[in-house]
């Protein structure tokens, strides 16, 4: 029998806001996060504009010793360690100092690029033959599992402790990953979340395939607009969120708030067939995927009122909601409610 798992904490690090109240706020508001940036019109980007969380030095001391902000380059270590931490606290939990090992506590934190301008600087230092002054923290700092062994380490997680990469879908499939480890038994709590660099080096990619908007570096806060008529590319964002999982058990033993349970889930990948590529969805394998994760969670399509759809702003945007609306068996006034965060904070 699976054990009943639910959510105790949360944290953001978000370009619209860097904590709880500041992010809830933002999207009660309407408040975006993106914004112009002179360094991407230097570097002759097509689209200049980008989400980007706004860290000052002194909120960054919060989390890092003087010692670890020696060389500290990782823009998605730091976004993610924020929201890790925060997310941490806020479940009533507390990093431990001590050599005490948190046997039933583990981490799943995923990136899809990480410390990519700590990379950049290695790489000149050794074309310079300054192998000596690339410093100890590049190999941490550049390794995907860098973000979980460092939350790991802060908190004493003692069960399993990873790193997922799997491009858009990188958080929600660590949320699963972490629901599933403590369904199963294997683990009491579980800290999951996602983080991803900021700059350039990061968003070229995108502007050189001609999938980012260019009509709005004069007005950033409107160019990502999915599910648009207008919709004209998805503006590339950066930050991170984390989540606490814990057994419905030990919540209630220790007097947790419980934000919401999570019933179940489903992961798949369509194959690159049927019209799916590496990175347009096969309809069926979507459509698939939300049956499955509705069977497992045992509730039917007329229960869900609420979708956070994936939404990009893109040409796809249609194709996701006929794959829900179909999935679901439910269109026009049935269809539930949908939106997207992308739309203040980017991609």
């Amino acid at each position: 029998m699976r054990k009943r798992v639910v959510i105790t904490g949360m944290g953001v690090c978000a370009p619209n806001g860097i904590d709880l109240q500041a992010f809830a706020g933002a999207l009660e508001t309407g408040k975006s996060g993106i914004r112009f940036y002179p360094e991407l019109e230097r570097l002759n980007f097509r689209c200049q504009i980008a989400g980007k969380p706004d860290i000052k030095k002194d909120y960054i001391n919060n989390y890092f010793t003087s010692l670890e902000q020696r060389g500290l380059m990782a823009s998605g270590l730091i976004y993610g360690v924020i929201a890790g931490v925060d997310a941490w606290r806020d479940a009533g939990l507390q990093p431990t100092e001590d050599e005490t090992t948190d046997w039933e506590s583990g981490v799943i934190f995923g990136t899809g690029i990480l410390g990519i301008d700590k990379l950049r600087e290695a790489i000149h230092l050794i074309d310079e033959g300054k192998v000596k002054r690339i410093g100890s923290t590049s190999v941490t700092q550049t390794m995907a599992s860098g973000i979980s062994a460092y939350l790991g380490g802060i908190i004493g997680a003692g069960n399993q402790v990873t790193t997922n990469s799997s491009a858009c879908t990188t958080g929600t499939e660590g949320l699963f990953m972490a629901y599933e480890r403590i369904s199963s038994g294997k683990a009491t709590r579980m800290l999951a979340g996602s983080c991803s660099d900021s700059g350039p080096y990061v968003w070229g990619g995108f502007d050189a395939m001609r999938i980012l908007p260019r009509n709005f570096n004069n007005r950033p806060e409107l160019a990502s607009r999915p599910m648009s008529a207008s919709a004209s590319g998805f503006v590339p964002g950066s930050g991170a969120g984390a989540l606490v999982l814990e057994s419905l058990d030990s919540a209630i033993s220790r007097n947790a708030k419980i934000y919401a349970e999570v019933l179940g889930g489903a992961v798949n990948c369509g194959g690159q067939r049927s019209g799916g590529s590496m990175t347009a969805p096969n309809k069926t394998a979507v459509q698939k995927c939300i049956r499955e994760a509705l069977r497992d969670s045992e509730i039917g399509a007329e229960e869900i009122d609420s979708i956070n759809g994936h939404l990009t702003a893109t040409a796809k945007d249609p194709v996701e909601i006929e794959n829900w609306a179909k999935a679901l068996g439910r269109d026009k006034e049935d269809f539930p409610l949908i939106n997207s965060f992308k739309s203040m904070v980017g991609h």
